[in-house]
């Protein structure tokens, strides 16, 4: 994933959820931005508009362990990967 990338997905999470930039580090807990679970559906339905993805996200019952910055860009990166190889095949 290349730097833009996480840059862009940085720049949507604040702006959906309306945290400082500069706050937005990848260990930081979505808890400690006061990330609420319908900031995050907001962030998710922007994430996969812009990179043209689904990503595996349900605030409810998610399988996906999304608790920190770092694991925002971690799902995206992964479902970036897989539509690469599929998109390949």
């Amino acid at each position: 994933m290349s730097l833009s990338q996480i840059d862009e997905i940085l720049d949507i999470v604040a702006q959906k959820a309306l945290v400082d930039r500069s706050k937005l580090t990848p260990e930081v807990p979505l808890s400690d931005l006061n990330i609420t679970s319908l900031d995050m559906v907001e962030v998710i339905f922007a994430l996969e508009d812009k990179f043209k993805v689904q990503l595996p996200f349900n605030a409810n019952t998610s399988d996906v362990e999304v608790r920190t910055i770092g694991d925002v860009v971690a799902m995206v990166e992964k479902k970036l990967a897989q539509k690469q190889l599929a998109d390949k095949s």
